[in-house]
C-alpha cells in the first residue's frame, strides 16, 4: 500500500486549498522570499496558461521560464522545460512541490572520458573498426 504523500505535514489537497500565503510560509527561506517578491510577466503567464490547462490534457506546454518554483496546482501537470538546447519534458510530481522548474531539466551533460572516437585524435586513425 502506498503511503499518502505529505509536504510539511500537509496532504496534496490541503494545500491545494490552503491560501497561497500560508503556502508560502511553509517553503525554505529562499524560496519564500523569491515568491514574496511576486512573480514575473513570464512566470505569470505560465501560471495562468497551466491553469487554463486540464490534468491528463493532450497539450504539452512549450516554456523558457526555468525559474518557476513549483506550486501544488501544478501537480500532475506536463512542460517542456528549455535547457538552453532543446526541450525536455518535465512530469511534475508531488515531490517536486517547492523546487524550481529548471532543476528538472539539465543544462549540461555529464563527460564520458574513455576510448577515442573515430576522428577524435589523430591516433584514432589506427583503431580497427568493428
Amino acid at each position: 500500500m502506498p503511503r499518502e504523500f505529505h509536504f510539511r505535514g500537509f496532504s496534496l489537497a490541503e494545500l491545494k486549498s490552503m491560501p497561497m500565503d500560508d503556502f508560502i510560509n511553509l517553503l525554505p527561506s529562499r524560496v519564500r522570499r523569491s515568491l514574496k517578491r511576486g512573480l514575473t510577466p513570464q512566470q505569470r503567464r505560465l501560471l495562468e496558461r497551466l491553469r487554463a490547462t486540464k490534468i491528463g490534457e493532450a497539450e504539452i506546454i512549450k516554456t523558457h521560464v526555468r525559474d518557476i518554483i513549483i506550486l501544488p496546482e501544478m501537480v500532475g501537470k506536463s512542460l517542456l522545460v528549455y535547457n538552453g538546447k532543446e526541450f525536455i519534458e518535465v512530469k511534475i510530481t508531488e515531490k517536486m512541490i517547492g523546487h524550481y522548474l529548471g532543476e528538472f531539466s539539465s543544462t549540461n551533460r555529464p563527460v564520458r572520458h574513455g576510448k577515442p572516437g573515430i576522428g577524435a585524435s589523430r591516433s584514432s586513425m589506427y583503431i580497427p573498426l568493428k
